[in-house]
């Protein structure tokens, strides 16, 4: 079998054992947990904690299974490295299946109704672990960049979605969205998980984002310098890793914004938590102005579209200063434009990734080592790695 069907095959027997997990589980919680978690909201907190653990497990084991890197052949930092990006990765599905998943069993229960759709829990826990298993085993096994920074937009949607319908406060989108997440009920801890959680997936993805640059400029570089023996040789692109380090920083502080705005409560850390919300607005205008800049191997068209998203934020901004529009509507586009781009910005980072393995893969066979024992340039991302 070839790669694709072993990843199938692989996906189909997670997929039974994500269901026999996933029933056996939720069964044995139904069974024997005590009254105050027998309540509907924690029997979805479980049955989510479920599905995340399946996906993770699944994940791992699809992604590590095949992993070249994992050995002291290199030295110990590689194999190190290797088990802190299979984690980090880990922890993106983690996020998305957990809050996806709740969202999913919040409307499910409105639908049904929750006397009937208690019945049903041990068999859609065991439907929800099988589908994650297969999907997240799957999608390890051919993990590319593309596919990591379409999974943001997911749990970020169902998180603040699962949020604004369980609130005990249905006005609260007259004031801001920090209203939303400044209680210590259910709904606001939700909300604030998932802004805590998208940072830490913004931090993540930009991780892999900025290698990729690195790498590809290395390759740029020992392409044009014929001798590759001049210690002096500097990066195609002046200044190039200034420009990385602004852009590290930036990206990074960006994620941090999203878990400070969650982390800080409104009322009891006013302070911290306006510095994380109005930082960010700042964070982002530098990104969407300053791109040509710090990434200028992205393309024009993506540049462009940074400074109209930017103008339109303005635009928004002063619209609600002249008192036509809310604070939350500006909030809503600021954080829908953000993360818009975000995904924009990686996917050019992965079309970059997938065109530099095929342009080394050409070079390869040119130079006659399609047949080489060492392996062909690989995606920094891929689960052969």
């Amino acid at each position: 079998m070839g790669r694709h069907q072993r990843a199938e095959t692989g996906g189909l027997v997670s997929f039974i054992l994500c269901a026999i997990i996933g029933v056996g589980g939720m069964d044995v919680y139904l069974r024997y947990a005590p009254a105050i978690w027998q309540l509907t909201q924690r029997r979805f907190i479980v049955c989510s904690g479920l599905v995340a653990a399946c996906a993770v497990f699944s994940f791992l084991i699809g992604y590590m299974s095949h992993s070249r890197s994992l050995t002291l052949k290199r030295g110990w930092w590689t194999p190190l490295r290797r088990v802190f990006e299979s984690v980090a990765l880990s922890v993106v599905y983690a996020a998305t299946t957990f809050l996806s998943s709740f969202a999913l069993l919040s409307a499910m229960n409105q639908i049904m109704g929750g006397t009937i759709f208690a019945g049903y829990m041990s068999s859609v826990c065991a439907g929800f672990c099988g589908i994650v298993g297969y999907m997240t085993f799957v999608q390890a096994r051919m993990m590319n960049a593309k596919t990591l920074a379409s999974l943001l937009p997911f749990f970020v949607i169902s998180g603040v979605c699962t949020a604004g319908l369980t609130t005990d406060d249905p006005y609260w989108y007259h004031n801001n969205f920090s209203q939303l997440g400044d209680r210590t009920t259910f709904a606001a801890t939700m909300f604030n998980s998932t802004l805590m959680l998208a940072g830490v997936c913004v931090i993540i993805v930009s991780y892999f984002a900025v290698s990729e640059l690195v790498t590809t400029e290395r390759l740029m570089r020992l392409r044009h310098d014929h001798t590759r023996e001049d210690p002096n040789r500097g990066y195609d692109i002046a200044h190039f890793m200034a420009r990385i380090i602004v852009l590290t920083a930036l990206l990074t502080l960006s994620g941090l914004a999203f878990i400070g705005i969650g982390a800080f409560r409104y009322t009891p850390h006013y302070l911290m938590h306006n510095i994380c919300a109005k930082g960010l607005p700042f964070i982002m205008l530098a990104l969407f102005l300053a791109l040509p800049w710090l990434a200028p191997r992205l393309s024009r068209v993506t540049m462009v579209i940074s400074d109209l998203a930017a103008l339109l934020c303005a635009g928004f901004w002063v619209n609600m200063m002249l008192g036509h529009n809310t604070l939350t509507n500006v909030e809503a586009l600021a954080g829908m434009m953000f993360l818009g781009w975000f995904i924009v910005f990686s996917r050019q980072i992965a079309a970059i990734e997938a065109d530099r393995v095929a342009t080394q893969l050409v070079q390869a066979q040119a130079l006659g080592n399609g047949h080489q024992q060492e392996p062909l340039p690989e995606s920094r991302i891929s689960s052969d790695r």
